[in-house]
């Protein structure tokens, strides 16, 4: 039973999941910013800016409104 158990939740971790539907802001690998590009990123609005890095409230809030929650 265990093994069967494995095998399911290893097979389903390997299913694409499509993402067609989503808008996706795209994806900024700096965790920390400063100056311009700090300012530049503050003036967005957080719906529109990119997904960073344990930046959890802001990448959340954007995944929601992609996935029209």
């Amino acid at each position: 039973m265990r093994s069967v158990l494995y095998a399911a939740v290893s097979l389903a971790a390997l299913i694409p999941v499509s993402s067609a539907g989503a808008r996706d802001p795209g994806f900024d690998p700096r965790v920390v910013t400063f100056g311009e590009s700090r300012e530049q990123i503050k003036s967005t609005p957080i719906t529109q800016r990119p997904n960073r890095p344990l930046h959890v409230y802001g990448n959340t809030i954007r995944r929601r409104q992609a996935r029209g929650g």
